[in-house]
């Protein structure tokens, strides 16, 4: 028997009962506060966006302040009370809620509720990311682009309320659960870059230390041409029988087209955009924008395409863009810049090696988002057992 069952079994032998959010506890609307009111210090405050961005299941402390005498005219979430953000773009981010266990009273802003209640804040905040709240919030959502829930909705939907006790320790696992997923998530990141900074150090060591016998300007080995212009309607974002094609521009890639314009193992670097220097390489039938310029070796160049990639990826080619309004790769500029070139064989024996090292650093981003999606499936999965009871006859 575990300990929420024994608990249970101690404290609630008749089973636990299910009740209304609204007859637990009360909403109470914010009010006021606005972004440009935020401040590095005063009295503490949290507008309803930072829910969504900044805050988890709990805080005890804000990110941010207000000026005090604004303060005594906005209404106030008090130690204990959850704050909820009651309109978003999003319908599964609707109703998302923080307990507020900070020890001082925190100004709050509108489009969000005050929910001051009798149950443990920990509890009922966990309760409020549940299956169970998700599906019942469903019905009583309202807006079209701006997705919004109302205090009266929310006073609906039912919760199980066992005893205190029972509460306090669903929420004390439940803490420890979201504390073990931080920690992997941590843990999987640090060991993806440790990986990376490995894989760079490594590909930095081969490019130099090679057996060179000749440097040479970029032009005097690839030729290289701006993509096409193609409409943004032109471009799916789903691969299917009428978008084959995969299409990149200045910042990687876009999406899927009807009509490739390039053909065969190319390297393309970004030439306009956020990420302008970017470096990829394709194969196969695809599309290029004018954003993007299409690097070929000449076929007198003897360069292998493999390490041509590997070595425009080392020279960090987003040192060279123009700081502009609008970010810009010349092709002049990648033109006149200079690389040491190994013979062929040895520029294939570094492109085999750090190929490799590429698949492995590929496999561990790959699946650090995929591990950490299980983990919060068996999360969300527990979370919802220790929350469902059977209810009182």
């Amino acid at each position: 028997m575990s300990r929420i069952d024994e608990l249970i079994d101690g404290l609630a032998p008749e089973d636990v009962q299910v009740k209304a959010l609204g007859d637990v506890g009360d909403f109470i609307r914010g009010n006021g506060l606005q972004k440009s009111d935020l401040t590095d210090k005063g009295t503490p405050a949290i507008h309803y966006g930072q829910i969504h961005t900044h805050y988890g299941v709990w805080a005890d402390s804000t990110k941010s302040f207000t000026d005090p005498k604004l303060a005594a005219k906005l209404r106030s979430a008090k130690p204990g009370d959850l704050i909820i953000a009651t309109t978003s773009e999003d319908d599964a981010a609707v109703a998302k809620a923080t307990a507020w266990i900070g020890d001082v009273e925190v100004a709050v802003s509108g489009d969000s509720y005050i929910y001051r209640h009798s149950l443990d804040p920990r509890y009922v905040a966990y309760f409020f990311e549940s299956g169970q709240f998700q599906f019942q919030k469903k019905r009583h959502i309202s807006g079209t682009k701006v997705r919004r829930i109302s205090g009266s909705s929310l006073a609906k939907i039912e919760i199980s309320v066992p005893p205190l006790e029972v509460q306090r320790e669903i929420a004390r696992i439940l803490d420890e659960f979201t504390k073990l997923e931080a920690e992997l998530e941590a843990e999987l990141e640090a060991e993806l870059e440790a990986r990376s900074l490995q894989y760079g150090h490594y590909r930095y060591s081969l490019l130099e230390t090679s057996d060179v016998v000749r440097l040479v300007p970029l032009e005097d080995l690839f030729d290289m041409r701006s993509g096409r212009f193609i409409a943004a309607a032109e471009i799916s974002p789903k691969l299917d029988s009428e978008h084959p094609y995969p299409c990149y521009g200045g910042n990687g890639f876009r999406g899927y087209v009807a009509t490739p314009n390039q053909e065969g193992r190319r390297v393309l670097v970004g030439r306009q955009g956020a990420l302008s220097g970017n470096v990829h390489r394709t194969t196969g039938e695809f599309y290029a924008t004018e954003h993007a310029v299409v690097i070929t070796p000449l076929a007198s160049a003897e360069i292998d395409i493999a390490w041509a990639f590997h070595m425009l990826t080392a020279m960090n080619l987003n040192q060279y863009v123009s700081q502009g309004a609008q970010p810009g790769l010349a092709v002049g500029t990648l033109k006149a810049l200079s690389v040491p070139v190994p013979p062929l064989e040895e520029q294939e024996r570094i492109a085999s090696v750090l190929n490799t090292f590429d698949v492995l650093v590929n496999d561990l981003s790959d699946g650090l988002p995929a591990e950490l999606a299980a983990r919060r499936k068996q999360y969300e999965y527990y979370r919802d057992r220790l929350l469902t009871f059977e209810e009182a006859v």
